[in-house]
């Protein structure tokens, strides 16, 4: 049986999620912004919480995780190279390593270079990937931490997913994230239609993730980075993948 997913809105834009086994009755958060959103959300499933798993060091993905923990005693995972400053870990991940949330398996992947040390978690029997700020909808973290050949060697791997993946990523940016995507692609037909769908969602108060990684192929400038056609609308069309990658991520910076 497929994970039950809930996208839980938190702060002003983040997002948190619920995956849920039914067969074993165990639920697991993917990152923590504030505790009372994620709480109400179990308590309204009748869902006991058993595990917290943690993207990544920024304070609006780690904020609740201790107050959650005290509530629910839910074990806690995330990144041996961000042990240090992260909460206290109950299991130290790298990338590789796997973890089950009943009868379901996650497999942990590196995605550094908005953070040093970010990990997502890919569950592929559900379908599922949780990126936090490192893939995210119509666009990627900022660079706080590492490199743009760092960041592009990390989408390059979410990129390489089964296309029909949900993409959870942590934050409600699509919008502003597509505006930017316009400025390169003002042609691009699945953005365009991609825009319709998220000014309607918006519109009507709903998050506009997860995506599917076959829209951010189609849609995702950072993901597209390698395609002639983005290269020469930024006009490096002799620039390796990594380079335009840099000039789009700088781009986007500014704009």
């Amino acid at each position: 049986m497929p994970l039950d997913l809930v996208t839980i809105p938190c702060l002003k834009d983040n997002y948190a999620f619920l995956i849920h086994d039914a067969v074993e009755n165990r639920t697991a958060v993917i990152d923590v912004p504030e505790t009372a959103p994620i709480l109400a959300a179990l308590s309204q499933r009748g869902w006991s919480l058993t595990d917290i798993l943690i993207t990544h060091h920024h304070d609006d993905h780690i904020a609740g995780v201790n107050d959650l923990r005290a509530a629910t005693g839910a074990r806690v995972w995330g990144a041996q190279a961000d042990a240090h400053r992260l909460p206290p870990l109950d299991h130290a991940l790298a990338e590789g390593d796997t973890l089950s949330i009943g009868s379901q398996t996650g497999h942990v992947i590196d995605v550094s270079g908005h953070t040093i040390g970010h990990i997502a978690f890919h569950f592929p029997q559900a379908g599922l990937a949780f990126t936090a700020d490192s893939l995210m909808a119509a666009g990627c973290g900022r660079l706080f931490e590492g490199s743009p050949a760092m960041m592009w060697a990390s989408l390059s791997k979410l990129a390489a997913l089964p296309p029909q993946t949900l993409i959870c990523s942590g934050h409600e940016y699509t919008a502003s994230n597509i505006r930017f995507a316009f400025a390169l692609e003002p042609g691009n037909p699945a953005l365009i239609s991609r825009a319709s769908k998220v000014a309607l969602a918006r519109e009507d108060g709903r998050p506009t993730v997860p995506s599917t990684l076959s829209e951010e192929l189609a849609t995702n400038p950072f993901l597209r980075a390698a395609l002639p056609e983005l290269k020469a609308a930024i006009g490096l069309p002799d620039a390796t993948d990594a380079e335009a990658f840099a000039e789009i991520r700088k781009r986007k910076d500014r704009f």
